[in-house]
């Protein structure tokens, strides 16, 4: 029966749960704040973030072995990295390629040469250790292509175990099955110098005379099988790479010379001053060999800008030291602010302006690029990911990029951010999708070649680029459709009619690229999650219904893979094995941040796993505002080549713990 003690009773329970929200909801605020003093802090005076970008130990191995190579070797230097390099070893000696992840022969072997070159003995544990993974492998001799090349210029392999790739490919025509312009803009500007190193056989200076042969099974002179079979199509070129070989000495010198001249000047027209060729560390490192090689004096002022792109790349700190793979400003500042404008746009607004300032300032127009040869008439517009790249626009990061300009509603944008969305519809494929660079890299018979044992040579349309691409543009179209119709409702702007049809493609894609379990594969981020993040946030901008399939299974399936501790994380296994999508034995900060930001773009903020992911982040935030994930959880090629954005942790859980509290503001 209802009276007095029950209202008494009833109204003090409202009173404690209404005191437990508050209290929630300061702490969230706290925690809000605190995360944004110190991406705030962290931003450069001239307005951009920048974040450390970590890559396997192959790349500061590298820079050991170019320095042996040159002969100009900077002790204190190489010992901070191999300080490094140890520090990275796995229990079993190995060297994986991703925290946790198994032994990479490749990569194991270029760490061996690189300590061994620093000074350390071979019969030193941690060297033995590493010695008795790499012969349990099979030895040196069954390293992927990259590798080889490299133990050729040391002459530590002969050069027939590396895959016929001379310089006169530069004289190709279009049609001719292989041809630069098939391949991605990594391949490209990685191969090219490498043309060169390899049909003038490079030979390093190696001034302390070091060498391996401990790594190899059987004498490296003597090693019959460096080019496994894969497939019928591989066995085909492996008997033309054969083929070339035999057929060298009847090229004419004329013709070779043409070649080398061409190489040279494409290289040249792409050095792309102290952000170096492509921007990334392989292609910047194998371009400085190349031009020295043919003979440019140290002191040529293009050459020593080179070598200041490489130096640039160089993370030291006191005890140890990496050279990362690339450095990512624009990618950095466009998430941040992202996430700033999520926690309180109108207060870090000064901030903000900044920031938007020099994105615009890095905005690409007429620069020459190699996208414009697939797109010769469409006009530029794009952001490349590092600080200078003109040859190289991201269709990645300029969508990102002008969504966030977008959602700023600052108004000295407008024009940059039209500009960007036509030139991402201009760089659409022909199924819908986008890829990173370029426009239907699709030649998928060019992964059997010989020197595409890593099987990364393409830049094919992938569900992650293709949501962003998506996401801007319904964001602009919606953003103005209103604006672009005078007083009587006609249209008075090509806004809406220009974009639509593009988007609706690219929705139709995205629609075929879901999984049976619901969730979208990611190709620049880890992995099931990261596409299921990308897709969901992009389909938030369009008017389709969330009670739609996509939305649905997507939600089902971030809510079947939710961890114990209400976290999400996913293990770059997935990349290898699919039965272990969404699944990790740890959770992640910024993994969480992805999956309850997908899940309240679905709809879903009141549920209760994106409670827990929430609290997850909470409990687990620093004292310092941010996170701590120690993993590589996203690919620059999946089964090839694993990062660890330093940033993500930073502006992701920001971004995830502000929306919520924006969600709750609604209620």
């Amino acid at each position: 029966m209802f009276n007095e003690a029950t209202l008494e009773i009833n109204t003090g329970a409202v009173s404690n749960l209404s005191n437990t929200a508050d209290h929630y909801a300061h702490n969230l605020e706290l925690a809000i704040s605190k995360a944004q003093d110190k991406l705030l802090s962290l931003q450069d005076k001239d307005g951009y973030w920048v974040f450390e970008l970590e890559a396997d130990c192959t790349i500061p191995s590298e820079y050991i072995m170019m320095m042996h190579y040159l002969g100009e070797i900077d002790e204190p230097l190489q010992e901070k990295i191999a300080n490094y390099l140890r520090s990275r070893q796995a229990e079993n000696g190995s060297y994986p390629l991703f925290t946790g992840g198994p032994g990479d022969l490749s990569c194991s072997v270029k760490v061996y040469y690189a300590l061994k070159m620093a000074g350390d003995a071979i019969d030193a544990p941690h060297m033995a250790r590493l010695r008795h993974y790499i012969l349990s492998r099979g030895g040196a001799a069954k390293t992927n292509v990259f590798t080889r090349i490299a133990l050729a210029t040391f002459k530590q392999i002969p050069w027939r175990g590396v895959p016929y790739i001379p310089v006169e490919i530069m004289l190709l025509p279009k049609w001719f099955p292989f041809h630069l312009d098939k391949v991605s803009y990594w391949s490209r500007t990685v191969m090219v110098p490498l043309f060169i190193l390899c049909t003038l056989k490079a030979t390093a200076k190696n001034p302390n005379n070091i060498n391996i042969l401990e790594l190899f099974v059987t004498h490296p002179d003597e090693e019959k099988h460096y080019f496994p079979e894969r497939t019928t199509l591989n066995k085909i070129f492996l008997g033309l790479d054969k083929l070339g070989i035999a057929t060298r000495p009847l090229i004419p010198g004329k013709l070779h010379n043409l070649a080398i001249e061409k190489a040279k000047n494409w290289i040249i027209e792409r050095l792309n001053g102290e952000d170096g060729l492509g921007g990334i560390s392989p292609a910047m490192m194998a371009a400085y060999e190349a031009l020295l090689l043919l003979g440019m004096p140290k002191d040529d002022e293009m050459i020593v800008t080179a070598r200041k792109a490489i130096d640039k790349l160089l993370v030291i700190h006191e005890d140890y030291a990496y050279c990362q793979p690339c450095l990512s400003p624009v990618w950095d500042t466009a998430l941040a602010a992202l996430a700033l404008q999520e926690s309180d746009k109108s207060g870090n607004s000064a901030s903000l302006t900044r920031a938007y300032d020099w994105l615009k300032s890095k905005q690409l127009s007429d620069e020459p690029g190699d996208w414009r040869i697939s797109k010769p008439d469409l006009a530029g517009g794009g952001w490349a990911f590092q600080f200078e790249n003109p040859h190289y626009p991201d269709v990645d990061d300029t969508a990102v990029v002008a969504f966030a300009m977008a959602e700023s509603n600052l108004p000295h944008l407008d024009e940059s951010i039209h500009r960007a969305t036509r030139w991402i519809v201009g760089m659409q494929s022909k199924n819908g999708g986008y890829g990173a660079f370029d426009v239907d890299n699709t030649a998928y018979y060019l992964n059997e070649i010989p020197f595409a044992d890593h099987g990364a040579l393409l830049d094919p349309p992938t569900s992650d680029v293709s949501a962003r691409c998506a996401m801007l543009m319904a964001r602009v179209a919606q953003d103005h459709d209103d604006d672009c119709r005078d007083a009587g409702g006609r249209a008075t702007h090509g806004a809406v009619a220009e974009y639509l049809p593009a988007l609706k493609r690219t929705i139709d894609y995205i629609r075929s690229e879901q999984e049976q379990d619901g969730s979208w594969f990611g190709r620049w981020g880890t992995n099931y999650i990261y596409g299921t993040w990308s897709v969901l946030l992009s389909l938030e901008q369009t008017d389709l219904p969330k009670s739609d399939p996509l939305y649905t299974k997507a939600a089902k399936w971030l809510k079947s893979v939710q961890r114990g501790d209400g976290g999400w994380g996913e293990d770059n296994y997935s990349y290898h094995d699919t039965e272990q999508a969404g699944k990790y034995h740890f959770s992640t900060a910024f993994q969480t941040a992805w999956a309850v930001l997908a899940l309240m773009a679905a709809g879903e903020a009141n549920s209760h796993e994106v409670k827990a992911g929430i609290d997850f982040i909470l409990r687990n935030q620093q004292a310092d505002g941010v996170w701590n994930d120690k993993c590589f959880t996203a690919p620059g090629f999946p089964k090839v080549f694993y990062l660890k954005y330093h940033g993500y942790d930073k502006f992701f859980p920001l971004w995830a713990l502000a929306r919520y509290r924006n969600e709750l503001l609604k209620k």
